[in-house]
């Protein structure tokens, strides 16, 4: 029996693992393991029992890029429906924390994967490459976006014409990924992350947050004010609230409830 794509794994803290499962091609990315990713995050989405996504691959790498079955090919004949396929920008727009764990190379799509997630930890000897400008292709999967909004647009514009390797420990310099950690260490570095937000963060306030932010980048400082001044009304009338603060009164963790199907994202 062939080996699964994607390995989803859900722990009892609420942690769903996504972990692309193409080692022999170091997780290089297709139209299955796409439509497999997307599933098991529409999955997440809505099972109140997930609140935090962990992406990772197995193997040696976390996602080399398209697989060059999808590559060199100019016919799109053999393509999905463009309407039928999935995006990546969708992690950013994802209700739920999602963290990277870019345990080996990430190039290209792999690089977009990562930069779509909400915080990315690197094994120090990770290689990232844009790798775009040496295939002859474009900034594809929204990085001319994200790219310059992690690490400013002369850096972005580095990397993208230059197509230039970096190490995880060289990504975290540059603001690339949050940190870099020591290799094999990766996924626990980040699963303890992980879990650190679910001991203590408010998945409404996650949700929230995340769109606070999304917006931001389209407003001016007084309308992103304005729109905190209106959320924060009913996150003070809010349960969430309520046991936050009894919580740190009480010296204790908060118990905050799962994220509703009903809260606006």
């Amino acid at each position: 029996m062939d080996e699964p794509e994607l390995i989803v794994r859900t722990d009892e803290a609420g942690i769903a693992q996504l972990i692309l499962n193409r080692p022999n091609e170091l997780n290089a990315w297709t139209y299955s393991l796409e439509s497999a990713f997307f599933a098991a995050l529409d999955a997440a989405a809505v099972d109140p029992a997930v609140r935090v996504v962990v992406v990772t691959g197995a193997g040696r790498g976390f996602c080399a890029g398209a697989s060059f079955s999808l590559l060199g090919n100019g016919s799109a004949m053999e393509r999905p429906d463009r309407a039928r396929r999935r995006r990546l920008c969708e992690l950013t727009e994802f209700a739920k924390p999602v963290i990277a764990a870019i345990n080996g190379p990430a190039a290209g799509l792999g690089l977009a994967l990562a930069l779509s997630c909400d915080v990315r930890f690197a094994a120090a000897e990770a290689k990232l490459t844009t790798s775009f400008a040496r295939l002859g292709l474009v900034a594809e999967h929204g990085v001319s976006w994200l790219l310059p909004r992690v690490v400013g647009f002369a850096r972005a514009n580095d990397l993208l014409l230059s197509g230039r390797t970096l190490t995880g420990t060289e990504a975290a310099e540059m603001g690339l990924v949050n940190r870099s950690v020591e290799s094999g260490a990766c996924l626990e570095e980040a699963m303890a992350y992980a879990r650190m937000l679910v001991a203590t963060g408010s998945p409404a306030s996650w949700a929230t947050i995340k769109r606070q932010l999304l917006n931001a980048d389209r407003q001016t400082l007084s309308v992103a004010y304005e729109e905190a001044m209106i959320l924060m009304e009913p996150a003070l009338a809010s349960a969430d609230h309520k046991e936050g603060v009894r919580a740190f009164r009480e010296k204790r963790s908060p118990q905050f409830a799962p994220l509703s199907s009903k809260h606006p994202v």
